[in-house]
């Protein structure tokens, strides 16, 4: 019987990567220590699946590569590999290329890419890999995940990458894209439509038994190696990343307005403009993207009010305003109040021109009492009626009113003063029978 799986991840193997069988599909050594280099004799020409991903393996990727034909899910993330990714990939239908967390550079956005209409998951973030965008990523029709973060890439981010219809996420932070956001943003059809997609092994021809041996090789694909900075912290995703739809963007140059053609993606979970230099205002509609649960737009110029609509995003969990130059007052609402609620106000720290609740500087024209439905805001009214001036002032009164009565009422002055008389001969009768008790005892003893 011949060997098709051969899974050995998450031990800790050392020493390098061992021959590959003629017959095998599916390879799985991911997440151990093997060093050295790919060899250059693969031979293995049925391999479908490779996933050699958390290793210690650096070099060249090789062309030996190129080989396996049938090869449609390569990760190689988190090694050590340099230079180039080979060109002679072309020959090969990848769906699934992950080259994360290396040294890759010296040529620009791989070229081979252009013809692979079958690519639904392409991941390069975290390498060196420099130039521009190129408008032929708007034919890779299957793309559901776009990873290129943390590279050198440059110049404008291109209106082609909106006819990706099916694309779920997008990240392109830490890079040095300049120019506008692409307004066509409402071409994202899959982030306009609220359900779940599912992404592994769509329409790839293999029979149900074979569909669950190769989520049981990758497995480990989705448990630990994706991190996304949301909800304010890096967090770590495992199969659930599949259907989590989210843009980031963050950490550019971007300028201009932010599109209102983003507040239709009414299933973006994530939605990350923080570190760019963005200006305008915040889109009014924006409380129509009922889905989302992170939002941040720190670290702008943004201007003017914050939406109202903001406060009706019942699912956000993580808000982040911080550092433009918003003006006017706070909203508030069920949902905004609970967000943050050990320190509200750093989500509007670094904007000078808001003013209310969580910030301590009031508006002009506060209401007398609540403002905007807010309870607490009348508290701020208070501030001089503290616990000890009410108890001071409330002694006073009461001795005026005690004084007053006992002048005007005679009846009651005399009832007063004979009332101090009796108290009076009693304190005294106890205190002299008290005083003579205890000197008979000291004398007897």
């Amino acid at each position: 019987m011949a060997l098709e799986d051969f899974h050995l991840s998450s031990n800790r193997l050392t020493g390098s990567i061992p021959s590959l069988l003629i017959k095998i599909t599916r390879l799985d050594i991911s997440n151990n220590k093997f060093s050295g280099v790919i060899p250059s004799n693969f031979e293995a020409s049925k391999l479908e699946m490779l996933l050699i991903y958390s290793n210690r393996i650096g070099g060249y990727i090789p062309d030996s590569i190129c080989k396996l034909q049938q090869l449609s899910y390569l990760d190689l993330s988190n090694n050590f590999f340099e230079g180039e990714i080979p060109q002679c990939f072309h020959i090969q239908q990848m769906k699934y290329l992950l080259l994360s967390n290396n040294s890759l550079s010296r040529r620009l956005f791989p070229a081979f890419l252009q013809n692979n209409t079958y690519l639904e998951f392409l991941d390069l973030a975290w390498n060196k890999l420099p130039g521009r965008l190129p408008t032929w990523i708007g034919d890779l029709g299957k793309l559901h995940f776009v990873l290129l973060s943390h590279n050198a890439f440059s110049d404008n981010i291109l209106v082609d990458i909106t006819r990706l219809m099916v694309l779920q996420y997008l990240d392109l932070s830490g890079n040095n894209f300049s120019g506008s956001i692409p307004w066509h943003l409402s071409n994202l059809t899959l982030m306009k439509k609220v359900q779940k997609q599912q992404f592994m092994y769509i329409d790839d021809g293999y029979t149900g038994s074979e569909i669950d041996g190769m989520i049981q090789m990758s497995a480990g694909q989705f448990k630990e190696i994706f991190l996304v900075v949301t909800k304010g912290q890096q967090l770590v995703y495992g199969r659930a990343f599949a259907y989590f739809v989210s843009i980031d963007l963050s950490g550019n140059s971007l300028t201009g307005e932010i599109p209102t053609s983003i507040t239709s993606l009414a299933a973006l979970m994530n939605l990350n403009l923080s570190s760019n230099k963005l200006s305008g205002q915040i889109p009014n509609m924006i409380g129509s993207m009922q889905s989302l649960v992170s939002l941040d737009l720190s670290r702008n110029k943004l201007s003017g009010e914050i939406p109202s609509s903001l406060s009706s995003l019942a699912s956000l969990a993580a808000l982040n305003l911080s550092y433009n130059n918003l003006s006017g007052r706070i909203p508030s609402g069920r949902q905004l109040d609970t967000l943050n609620p050990y320190n509200p106000s750093i989500m509007y720290i670094g904007n000078t021109g808001l003013c209310g609740h969580p910030l301590q500087n009031n508006c002009p024209g506060n209401d007398s009492f609540i403002i905007h439905g807010d309870p607490r805001s009348s508290k701020q009214l208070f501030d001089p009626f503290t616990f000890q001036f009410g108890l001071v002032l409330g002694l006073v009164l009461g001795l005026w009113i005690v004084f007053c009565a006992l002048l005007f009422k005679r009846t009651w002055r005399v009832a007063y003063f004979r009332l101090l008389d009796e108290v009076y001969d009693q304190v005294y009768v106890f205190v002299v029978v008290k005083w003579a008790s205890l000197a008979k005892n000291t004398t007897t003893e």
